[in-house]
């Protein structure tokens, strides 16, 4: 199985860059039918990505990560989406036991003391949670762009995720924020608004804050931790 998808992988990439995004979409869900499936989290790129997929009646799975500590306007966000769309996207939380456990033991804060209690409480409300949305499925849609960080500058469009165990495909990877917000005017797409508070970056409401015009894309995220550690484990790459 795993030889297929990655001789599948050498078949697509010159094909797909080749598609706009919609396009790339609308192959690659034919292709995957039934084993595809897309990640958001409602931010600016995922809810074009969502548009894409949804108006388009695309078979692609919709999830989302809801680690219990999300803003209410990420909630608000979904709600609109649900509705706007008429779909049901589906939630994964952390293991209850787990969850359980780790804040009793470490408290419900613990994550500002160390980076390894911040890696352990991202690991438990959205690595473990995603392991169990991926499984069974052969590709996985993401919203990440280049612009995100420099380390994904030199990602390619569809890889292979070796931690996962499966392809993924990034079609917003090239587009930049104008040219994402820019879709979503046109489209009268719903949109976290606290993009419009300076929140470029959007997770977990005690682990993000608005960021100053010149500021790492990432600044807002863990800010009180060295710049080299800011991953929670999503999208780690060996």
């Amino acid at each position: 199985m795993l030889d297929t998808l990655q001789n599948k992988l050498e078949d697509l990439v010159p094909t797909l860059s080749k598609l706009s995004p919609q396009e790339g979409l609308s192959l690659l869900a034919k292709q995957f039918e039934g084993k595809i499936i897309f990640s958001t989290s409602f931010s600016w790129e995922d809810q074009v990505i969502a548009h894409m997929i949804l108006t388009q009646s695309l078979p692609v799975k919709i999830f989302t990560l809801d680690t219990g500590r999300l803003f209410g306007e990420t909630y608000y966000v979904w709600s609109r989406t649900n509705e706007l769309y008429n779909t049901n996207i589906s939630a994964y939380y952390p293991n209850q036991e787990h969850i359980e456990r780790f804040v009793t033991e470490k408290g419900p804060n613990s994550f500002y003391e160390s980076v390894e209690n911040r890696k352990a409480c991202c690991y438990i409300r959205k690595v473990e949670p995603l392991k169990r949305a991926l499984a069974g499925n052969q590709l996985w849609v993401t919203g990440l762009r280049a612009e995100h960080s420099p380390e994904r500058g030199d990602l390619p469009a569809l890889e292979w995720d070796e931690g996962n165990q499966i392809l993924k495909y990034h079609p917003l990877l090239h587009w930049t924020t104008e040219q994402v917000k820019e879709f979503i005017n046109q489209n009268g797409i719903p949109y976290n608004t606290l993009h419009d508070k300076g929140f470029v970056s959007i997770g977990c409401l005690p682990c993000t804050r608005a960021i100053q015009p010149g500021d790492d894309f990432r600044a807002g995220r863990w800010w009180w931790e060295d710049k080299a550690s800011k991953e929670c484990g999503l999208h780690a790459h060996s």
